[in-house]
C-alpha cells in the first residue's frame, strides 16, 4: 500500500461530511439523492440551499444526519434582516445546521462590532449550530484571526474557511485556524475537495467537518485504499 493510501485511510471520514448540493440549478431528485446518500454512507449532514431545507427534512427523517443551509450566500453582502429573517425560515423549516457568509465589507473596515451582532443575532434567535464562513483565502492572517475571534465570541460552534467561490480549504488555512480557536469550535474545511488523501491532510491539521460534494467518492477512495 503507497503511503498516501495509508495516509487517507487513516481517518474515518464519512461521521466528518457535510454532503453539499449548493449548485443553483439542484433539483429536487437531485436533493433526495444527496439525502439518501448520506444517510447511507453515515455523513453528519446534508448542506442544500434554503429552498430545499424543507424536502431535506422530509428526506432525512429517522436518519441521524443533520439538516444544514446557507445564510446570506454566497456574498454575505446582504443586510443583518434579511440574514436573520433567511435563517429563522430556514430554522422553522427544519434546519439544525446554519453556515453563515460574514460581512466581508465589514471586515475590511474594521467594522467588527456590526459583524459581532449580526452573527450573535442569528445564534441567540435560531438555537442552531451556527457555522461562521470567513472566505478565508480572501484574507491576511491579521484579518483571519479578526474575524475567527469575533465569530466565536459572536457564539458561532463552527469557523468554515470558505463558500468554495472564491477558493477553497488548505492545510494552512485549516493550521491557522486551529491555532487561533485552540479547541473552542468546530473548523469547517469547504471549497475543492475531491480526493481521501485530501480530506484526510485536512483532517489530520484541525478541520472537523469537511464540507464537499464529492463524499461518496472519498469514501470509496479510501476503502479502496484500505483494501
Amino acid at each position: 500500500m503507497a503511503s498516501n493510501d495509508l495516509q487517507a485511510s487513516e481517518v474515518d471520514l464519512a461521521p466528518l461530511i457535510d454532503h453539499s448540493l449548493l449548485a443553483p440549478m439542484a433539483t429536487p431528485e437531485q436533493v433526495e439523492h444527496w439525502c439518501a446518500e448520506a444517510d447511507r454512507y453515515g455523513f453528519a449532514a446534508v448542506c442544500v440551499n434554503p429552498i430545499h431545507v424543507r424536502q431535506a427534512k422530509e428526506c432525512l427523517q429517522g436518519s441521524k444526519a443533520q439538516v444544514c443551509t446557507v445564510i446570506g450566500f454566497p456574498s454575505g453582502a446582504t443586510t443583518p434582516t434579511v440574514k436573520l429573517y433567511e435563517a429563522q425560515e430556514a430554522a422553522e423549516n427544519g434546519a439544525t445546521e446554519l453556515d453563515v457568509v460574514i460581512n466581508l465589507g465589514w471586515l475590511k473596515m474594521g467594522k467588527m462590532d456590526l459583524i459581532h451582532r449580526e452573527i450573535a443575532s442569528i445564534c441567540e434567535e435560531t438555537g442552531q449550530v451556527i457555522k461562521a464562513i470567513l472566505e478565508a483565502q480572501l484574507l491576511n492572517p491579521d484579518e483571519l484571526r479578526q474575524a475567527a475571534d469575533v465569530c466565536m465570541d459572536a457564539g458561532a460552534a463552527f469557523l468554515k474557511t470558505s463558500t468554495g467561490w472564491q477558493g477553497g480549504a488548505t492545510v494552512e488555512i485549516i493550521e491557522q485556524l486551529q491555532a487561533i480557536s485552540k479547541g473552542r469550535v468546530g473548523i469547517k474545511a469547504s471549497g475543492g475537495i475531491s480526493t481521501a488523501e485530501q480530506a484526510s491532510l485536512l483532517v489530520q491539521a484541525g478541520a472537523t467537518r469537511l464540507g464537499t460534494s464529492r463524499g461518496p467518492d472519498l469514501i470509496r477512495q479510501q476503502r479502496e485504499a484500505q483494501s
